[in-house]
């Protein structure tokens, strides 16, 4: 439900005065606005997704229950990357006849792309989203967001450093890799919009603006530039291969489908409150980027598998893209791109259970717990 009311009687509407606080440096002046408490009571009809004339540090009541209930679950799914055991992986690494060589390939584009775009959606968040969100159970969301993404970007780090790769090379193939880069420079200027200080939301074009972006952020880099990689590491993990890397991509592909659930419903909230950014040429803009990144997605699929590998080859995630591209356009409320796209990888679905999934490395079952807490017996 997008309206949630908790039972009481406010004893009068919320104002909110705004202050605003200068800080000065030797070559520059930044201005930075924070809500000031007043003497009145939070009526929940006075929240919003954007724009809202509540103060955004009183939490409750709740109107968006559906953002605390995502907080909520993304704690309790807490985990971090050295409980996962590498030794098998690195046994495997070290091996000269442990993998093919494109097999390695695929694994090193992989770390290649996510190193950068987990620290770019960690900017994204925290210098970007989270100032122009004005409701604070949201906000509680991507505080846990932001926290997840730099668990992800240890994740990496943390195989990077446990099969003894070169670092210099993987952490900069964003800039070396040229379909790792075409994906980046896609992104940037909409993340540059939200994170650029003189940005405010507040006009119709400004809304929109935010709007796109949260779309390109949610639908498009979470929701379809990490698919690929998914695939290929998991992939790799059912047939007995790096499965330390797999469990953690698994566990991150949890983390992330649960970011994109909650962008959707950011995204959807946002066009309920504001049927009028919703027009016929914004939604056909949307569907031209959303076809944008099926391309440079399949381009990167191509380059991470120039010859077909693990029972894959890129043709089969050319219609996993559109199966994926569409399911986005679904979930956002606009016309499919892709007539009768089917997906080839059913098996991905259990992988996203985010309630109760079947471990596919070692037959386990793993529940919502934290991560001290985990059980594999």
């Amino acid at each position: 439900m997008l309206d949630f009311e908790d039972d009481i009687t406010p004893t009068a509407p919320a104002s909110v005065r705004m202050a605003t606080i200068a800080m000065n440096n030797s070559t520059d002046e930044h201005a930075y606005t924070i809500a000031s408490v007043s003497t009145g009571r939070i009526r929940v009809e006075d929240k919003r997704i954007i724009n809202s004339s509540a103060d955004v540090n009183q939490l409750v009541p709740f109107k968006y229950k559906w953002a605390w209930e995502k907080y909520l679950a993304g704690c309790a799914n807490h985990w971090m990357p050295q409980e996962i055991n590498m030794s098998a992986d690195i046994a495997l690494w070290k091996s000269p006849n442990g993998l093919t060589d494109d097999e390695r390939r695929l694994v090193k584009r992989n770390l290649g792309f996510f190193t950068t775009a987990d620290s770019l959606a960690a900017n994204n968040i925290a210098l970007g989203t989270y100032r122009h969100i004005t409701n604070p159970e949201c906000r509680q969301f991507l505080l846990r967001q932001a926290f997840e993404e730099a668990i992800h970007t240890h994740a990496y780090q943390y195989i990077v450093e446990s099969l003894g790769l070169d670092e210099g090379e993987v952490f900069n193939m964003y800039h070396e890799v040229q379909s790792i880069r075409d994906k980046d420079e896609f992104l940037l200027p909409f993340i540059d919009v939200l994170t650029n200080p003189d940005f405010k939301t507040g006009t119709p074009e400004n809304d929109q603006k935010l709007l796109r972006s949260l779309i390109v952020f949610a639908c498009i880099m979470e929701g379809l530039f990490f698919y690929v990689g998914f695939v290929q590491i998991l992939a790799l993990g059912r047939q007995n291969k790096m499965t330390g890397a797999a469990e953690q991509y698994q566990y991150i592909l949890r983390d992330e489908s649960m970011h994109l659930n909650f962008g959707v419903d950011v995204i959807n909230t946002i066009k309920n409150e504001n049927p009028h950014l919703w027009t016929s040429e914004f939604r056909e803009e949307i569907r031209g980027l959303i076809q944008k990144g099926v391309e440079l997605e399949y381009r990167y699929a191509e380059d991470t598998m120039p010859r077909g590998v693990l029972g894959l080859n890129a043709g089969m995630f050319k219609e996993y893209l559109r199966f994926i591209a569409n399911r986005r356009c679904q979930q956002i409320g606009i016309d499919v791109l892709y007539q009768g796209a089917t997906n080839p990888f059913p098996w991905m679905a259990e992988m996203i259970d985010l309630k109760k999934e079947k471990n596919f490395f070692e037959t386990r079952v793993t529940e919502y717990q934290t991560g001290g807490a985990l059980s594999w017996d």
